[in-house]
């Protein structure tokens, strides 16, 4: 069965243009209602209007407004796809501690302000679906973005954490790691490459993700019409005790630790220690 939003509501933030947009018209074809919420500055941030939609970042009372207006409207928020953002790339040696903060701000500070707005309608109504947009730059790093990577990974711990508190509300939230030709990657990728990686390829992933039929905690990476699902992993490790020698132990089984043969999935913060207390008390029967 075909996807369909009929008398759903949705907010995307960020979506004056390409990503976002697109993300708003592919969930406003399938019968949403889409409220679109966007800064209109430059890449880095700057410039833009003094409008509501300009304080989602720093004004929690401005995003608590446009939830407002929208529940007047229609009386409920079902979708939230946190998409704004911003760069300031330089090298960590070079970058102001000032736009280090902006990145977190904004990719960040933005996303728990507009979930912390819906986020008791979604409990009250027992449904809601929540995309955080996370990045390749965030789950594996990449030069010249720290903050930007910092940012985008803070929002998959994010993602990790409200997905178990809305679970029984079916509050279902997902991370969305998108590689798309927008104002953001101008300069970034040769000519040749953006061309192929248009931004409404990787809106079929918000349109899953924010469907009834969404899964939960999931990482879908998406650019060029492919999709994959990144993993937060934990390996079985090894026991190495509490001698004065353990880092040379930590230091000689090293290679063991990291095989990922038999690496899971954790389902919370309890299994990393689960997986401790068993080796220790393995050694110590």
């Amino acid at each position: 069965m075909a996807i369909d939003f009929k008398g759903r509501v949705a907010i995307v933030t960020g979506a004056g243009g390409g990503l976002g947009r697109e993300h708003a018209l592919a969930l406003a074809a399938r019968g949403a209602k889409v409220v679109v919420n966007d800064l209109g500055g430059a890449r880095d941030g700057t410039g833009g209007s003094a409008t509501a939609a300009e304080k989602v970042v720093d004004d929690y009372a401005a995003v608590e407004g446009m939830v407002a207006e929208a529940m007047k409207k229609w009386g409920r928020v079902d979708i939230l796809v946190n998409n704004a953002g911003i760069l300031r790339d330089k090298t960590f040696s070079k970058m102001d501690i000032a736009d280090f903060r902006a990145v977190l701000d904004v990719h960040l500070m933005g996303a728990v302000h507009c979930t912390k707005a819906i986020w008791e309608i979604m409990r009250n109504q027992n449904y809601g679906r929540i995309v955080m947009t996370t990045s390749s730059s965030g789950l594996y790093g990449n030069f010249g973005q720290s903050n930007y990577g910092a940012a985008k990974m803070a929002l998959v711990g994010l993602m990790q954490t409200l997905s178990l508190e809305g679970a029984k509300n079916d509050i279902r939230i997902n991370c969305l790691a998108p590689t798309a030709a927008t104002r953001m990657t101008e300069g970034i990728m040769p000519e040749a490459v953006l061309a192929m990686l248009k931004p409404e390829a990787v809106s079929p992933a918000i349109v899953y993700l924010a469907s009834e039929g969404a899964p939960t905690r999931a990482i879908i990476c998406a650019g060029a019409g492919s999709f994959e699902r990144a993993y937060v992993t934990i390996t079985p490790g090894a026991f190495v005790g509490l001698g004065k020698d353990a880092a040379d132990t930590l230091a000689a089984k090293f290679d063991a630790i990291s095989d990922r043969k038999n690496d899971t999935v954790p389902s919370s913060a309890m299994d990393q220690g689960k997986i401790e207390i068993a080796h220790a008390t393995l050694k110590a029967s």
